[in-house]
């Protein structure tokens, strides 16, 4: 069986649970690690036997034993990590949000056709059999009226914050703030859903860092569909994610893990949808990536790089409405 060897940049939990996932597929081959400290990186190569360490990405990307890289890192550095990478010809799997705006995005875009590899953001619940249950749902529910989606999760590093204590989740330098590490996860599905909006209103609580620590945005689709999504880092919700239509309603549990998902047809009756997931929810977006790679297909038909665009100019104009602008915001 052919493998994909991939780098991993970036040693936090997120790079854990996408290796858990990972290893569930037989393809998928850990061949390296890079972190800026060496320490970091060998401790990390311990952990799961990873062959090789390095504290240089322009070195792990341009070594033959690296045929894809995982990012990781802060917002602020996917996208000259991702250019890095791909410009010695490695495919990038890149976590979200994609990039600081949609400037980075189009010219991580640009970088990818330029060098004819494989490019896709890292968004694991549109790619879950879940999601994909919902899609095959869709005309069920008949004309969509309604696109509601909440997610609201109390930071862990937000008492340090209060304190006085501005870590990175709440940094601008690091393209951070409730819109990017949030919002997206109600926003990106939306978009897979039903595509750009022409029309958005956003309001939303500037922190005193210069990020966002919560924001409420209506959409309006040219069809009349309405979308309201609530999300944020200050306070918990356990409001759900529904999708409404003139015949039914598509119930989501969760945006970020969709864990219960129900089609509740107009007359009373509710179906539930949501296949059996025996494999961990990290999983289908690594299965996705190789798929493509293997295939020999540049992008996913879900994860599309247009969804991924369109999404980061959405969240760009929300940030413009708030008044949240990184560093790396610089005039298009």
């Amino acid at each position: 069986m052919q493998k994909v060897r991939f780098g991993i940049v970036g040693t936090n939990f997120i790079s854990d649970w996408v290796i858990e996932g990972g290893l569930q597929d037989e393809r998928f081959e850990l061949a390296a690690v890079c972190s800026r400290s060496e320490d970091t990186a060998r401790k990390f190569a311990l952990k799961y036997g990873i062959p090789h360490t390095f504290t240089s990405l322009d070195e792990m990307a341009s070594s033959p034993c690296v045929d894809a890289v995982y990012i990781a890192s802060p917002n602020a550095f996917h996208a000259q990590q991702s250019i890095v990478a791909m410009s010695h010809g490695k495919h990038v799997l890149c976590e979200k949000a994609f990039a600081s705006n949609a400037r980075e995005v189009r010219e991580m875009i640009e970088t990818a056709r330029k060098n004819d590899v494989v490019l896709m953001e890292a968004m694991k619940p549109t790619l879950t059999p879940a999601f994909r249950a919902v899609l095959a749902a869709m005309p069920e529910i008949g004309v969509p009226r309604r696109y509601f989606s909440c997610y609201c999760q109390y930071s862990s590093r937000y008492d340090k914050f209060k304190e006085g204590v501005v870590l990175n989740a709440f940094m601008p330098e690091y393209s951070n703030g409730a819109t990017m590490d949030i919002g997206v996860y109600t926003i990106y599905p939306m978009v897979a859903l039903f595509g750009r909006p022409k029309r958005i209103e956003a309001t939303g609580l500037l922190l005193s860092s210069g990020v966002d620590g919560q924001a409420a945005v209506n959409f309006l689709y040219d069809n009349g569909l309405i979308a309201t999504v609530l999300y944020g880092k200050i306070a918990d919700s356990a409001l759900p994610t529904e999708i409404q239509g003139e015949q039914g309603t598509i119930f989501l549990d969760r945006i970020n893990i969709i864990s219960e998902t129900k089609l509740i047809h107009r007359k009373g009756t509710t179906e539930n949808i949501r296949p059996d997931t025996p494999n961990h929810e990290y999983y289908y977006e690594v299965s996705e990536f190789i798929d493509i790679i293997q295939s020999g297909r540049r992008e996913s038909a879900i994860n599309t790089l247009d969804n991924s665009l369109i999404t980061i100019e959405i969240m760009d104009e929300i940030r413009r409405r708030i008044g949240v602008r990184f560093p790396a915001d610089k005039p298009e």
